[in-house]
């Protein structure tokens, strides 16, 4: 069967994004690749994201809501949607970023050309206004589980798997830094990943971003590589070096 004829599903957890969630939407309903459900996940947002959510439903079937009572947060927001997703792929557009509109049919084919379980692109950093930071956020065309032990390549926003080859990951409850922790997991299996080295999306920097404090986030690292990973102690510090080495190149010296 043609790699096109199957359908995506889209993981997209929502929480006070009322600002972003529309633009986010027309970004998927503007896919050159139609076969798709967007599976939103509000996570008792207190605007009127749900509204806007509802809103874009009506008109597009393709568009699906799941209502949390009470707020659980992303990754369970993300899970519940992976439990009720119908696709062959997987991907993951969280609420305040931006896709370009032939990513998902771009990757696809990639997909299909290199036999492969797990794509990812390039993407680029913009600001709250939707204007582009002049940051490109690259990473090694082909990624395995001992690279990835050292940073997180693959940029969640970018990332779409199939669930026929390594079936439906979901992702583990960490703190933070799920979507790490679920590549690795996937990786591990013996995958790889494979990059398209060109921006497909784009990643929204504002004050609630998880990029925006780096250090902060940093023993979510370490608990990821000793608790869910079960490396070592000297091995776990070796990456966990390695994580902070890399993040410096990428952030601040490409």
């Amino acid at each position: 069967m043609n790699t096109f004829n199957h359908k995506v599903s889209i993981i997209t957890p929502v929480y006070n994004s009322a600002a972003f969630i529309a633009e986010t939407l027309n970004a998927v309903i503007n896919q050159t690749h139609t076969n798709w459900e967007l599976i939103a996940v509000d996570d008792c947002s207190k605007d009127n994201s749900l509204s806007i959510l509802e809103e874009y439903a009506v008109k597009d079937k393709r568009i699906k809501i799941i209502i949390q009572d009470e707020n659980q947060g992303q990754i369970t927001a993300r899970n519940m949607a992976l439990q009720e997703a119908t696709g062959r792929y997987i991907a993951f557009l969280d609420s305040d970023d931006i896709w370009k509109p032939h990513k998902l049919e771009r990757q696809l084919q990639f997909m299909k050309n290199k036999n492969a379980a797990i794509v990812h692109s390039y993407y680029e950093n913009i600001d709250e206004n939707g204007d582009k930071l002049n940051k490109t956020i690259k990473a090694p065309l082909i990624v395995n589980y001992k690279q990835l032990l050292n940073t997180n390549y693959l940029g969640c926003l970018t990332v779409l798997y199939d669930t026929k080859k390594i079936g439906k990951h979901m992702m583990p409850y960490v703190g933070k830094r799920d979507d790490w922790a679920c590549w690795l997991n996937i990786l591990k299996q013996g995958h790889v990943a494979y990059c398209i080295p060109e921006v497909l999306a784009f990643y929204r920097i504002h004050s609630n971003s998880l990029s925006s404090n780096k250090m902060k986030t940093s023993m979510y690292n370490w608990g990821i590589l000793r608790n869910n990973q079960n490396l070592p102690i000297p091995q776990a510090a070796y990456h966990f070096s390695m994580y902070f080495f890399l993040s410096i190149k990428k952030y601040y010296l490409s």
